[in-house]
């Protein structure tokens, strides 16, 4: 009996040490192959593609962590720094300012590691290898065609709002918006109601990145909801009659779509507005079914997390990852992957986004 008990205890005692070996090992080690990068958690679009990637991460082999900035460049540079010492192969980054993630990304190279641009391209600097992301062109193309596509008349209002400045999307944005709306302002369609730099550029198809600047430069909502808001109140209290009764309203994303539709909503000289929108967010898919937003560009995330963490995969298997194209970051040429954009109103909620099991229906009210 007492063999029997001294053998059992040793037995126990080596299970606990081989525990404690186990646990002490995967501390040291807490290695970390993909790292991601997101930049804020205060837009439902981020904590969208976090959940989608933690989806994704799930049938890997390769271990991940993902980051936030919440909107600091320094903050992003210390989690790219933490992501490092963690022995990262692979970087999946969305900068919160294109310029200003070069030093963290170059950091990055210089350990040897592969850095993909998600969604927002990274800006003058060599260290970026791949670019997965949405047609950004195409992305604002749509949104003016479908105002383009709902104007009738002459003289019609032209509200126009763009993302940041600091975000190389929100020229793309902006651009493939001008070169669609442009003829229709050229040909008196359109009259634009608040910005005296795209007045002054009004017969100009193709803008350059200065030009371009100048006009995002006074129509910037920094893609904030409340900036956007202030913005909204400016240019309605600025406007006189002519500028107001059925008015359309370029809007960058959801998040300022939302808040710009309510200042106009808001103003009895309103008539009827369109107002576009970006990303398909829940509250603009409600706002879209309400009859309060226009229109949103549906990106599916499912499809760019899967060809980030594919490209990902594909690198740390030592294959060559497939692309698309290439983007002029100022630096290089950055091969890229692009994923297509699809038109969302009310009269396609139902199709592009329950029938595909994006949301589900019961996340709405009145859906038809």
């Amino acid at each position: 009996m007492t063999k029997k008990l001294k053998g059992l205890t040793f037995l126990v005692l080596m299970m606990l040490f081989v525990l404690v070996v186990t646990a002490c090992s995967f501390g040291k080690s807490g290695k970390v192959e993909v790292g991601i990068v997101l930049p804020t958690k205060d837009e439902p679009r981020w904590v969208q593609d976090e959940q989608r990637f933690k989806d994704a991460l799930k049938k890997s082999k390769y271990s991940t962590e993902i980051l936030f900035s919440q909107g600091s460049s320094a903050k992003e540079k210390e989690n790219v720094e933490a992501l490092l010492n963690k022995g990262i192969k692979v970087l999946i980054i969305t900068p919160h300012d294109g310029a200003a993630a070069a030093s963290a990304v170059e950091a990055a190279k210089k350990e040897g590691v592969t850095v993909i641009a998600y969604d927002r391209l990274i800006t003058d600097t060599d260290a970026v290898d791949y670019y997965v992301t949405f047609d950004s062109l195409a992305v604002g193309a749509a949104q003016a065609q479908y105002l383009v596509d709902n104007a009738k008349g002459s003289d019609v209002p032209l509200y126009l709002y763009a993302g940041a400045a600091s975000d190389n999307n929100a020229f793309l944005f902006f651009e493939g918006a001008w070169k669609v709306l442009q003829p229709k302002i050229a040909d008196g369609t359109f009259k634009i109601a608040n910005s005296s730099e795209a007045e002054k550029l009004k017969d100009s198809v193709d803008l350059s990145r200065e030009q371009l600047g100048k006009i995002i430069g006074q129509i910037t909502t920094n893609w904030d909801a409340n900036e956007a808001k202030n913005k909204a109140q400016t240019h309605l209290t600025a406007a006189g009659k002519e500028l107001k009764g059925n008015v359309f309203i370029l809007a960058p994303n959801d998040g300022t779509a939302r808040s710009i539709a309510d200042v106009f909503a808001s103003d009895s000289a309103i008539s009827s507005y369109f107002v576009t929108g970006q990303d398909a967010e829940k509250a603009s898919i409600q706002y879209i079914i309400d009859g309060k937003q226009s229109m949103t560009v549906f990106k599916d995330v499912r499809t760019l997390v899967k060809d980030a963490m594919g490209m990902a995969v594909d690198i740390l298997d030592g294959k060559t990852p497939d692309t698309t194209g290439s983007y002029d970051n100022g630096s290089i040429e950055v091969k890229a992957k692009q994923t297509n954009v699809i038109v969302v109103n009310k009269g396609n909620v139902k199709k592009e986004l329950i029938d595909s099991e994006y949301y589900k229906a019961d996340e709405f009210t009145g859906l038809k």
